[in-house]
């Protein structure tokens, strides 16, 4: 099991919600989110508007082709009893991806902390540690 949250995407007045998964593997040097093409054209960013840039990201599998387009969208954790504060971030959309990825800086911006990996479980830095939640499950898209 992994850490995933539900996150409110917001682009000037249109919002979408979707699950990301937490990936502290994932080093940025600005808060990041991978995003597939599919919610790239929900958010109306595909294709790539002109302040898009395009880069190549070296990742496990190889170099991977990405577009980023920096502070356009803003996000938020949402929880049935909880939010997190709104982040602006940078979107990075792939081809490849299958899944919004959350950047480890963008987690830290949330105020993230993974409890346990393995089984899912992670809550807000400011919540006591006896308050513990469940990971999201995996959306389809």
């Amino acid at each position: 099991m992994v850490v995933r949250v539900k996150l409110r995407l917001s682009k000037n007045s249109k919002s979408i919600d979707v699950v990301a998964l937490v990936n502290t593997g994932y080093e940025a040097d600005t808060p990041q989110l991978i995003i597939p093409i599919s919610i790239a054209r929900r958010l109306n960013l595909w294709p790539p508007p002109a302040n898009a840039r395009e880069a190549i990201f070296d990742t496990a599998g190889g170099p991977l082709r990405v577009w980023i387009i920096p502070q356009l969208v803003k996000a938020k954790i949402i929880t049935p009893n909880a939010e997190s504060k709104e982040v602006t971030i940078d979107v990075v959309i792939s081809p490849l991806a299958d899944e919004p990825l959350i950047s480890d800086l963008l987690a830290d911006e949330l105020g993230i902390a993974i409890e346990s990996p393995g089984k899912g479980l992670w809550r807000f830095r400011w919540e006591p540690l006896s308050k513990v939640r469940e990971s999201e499950k995996k959306t389809i898209l």
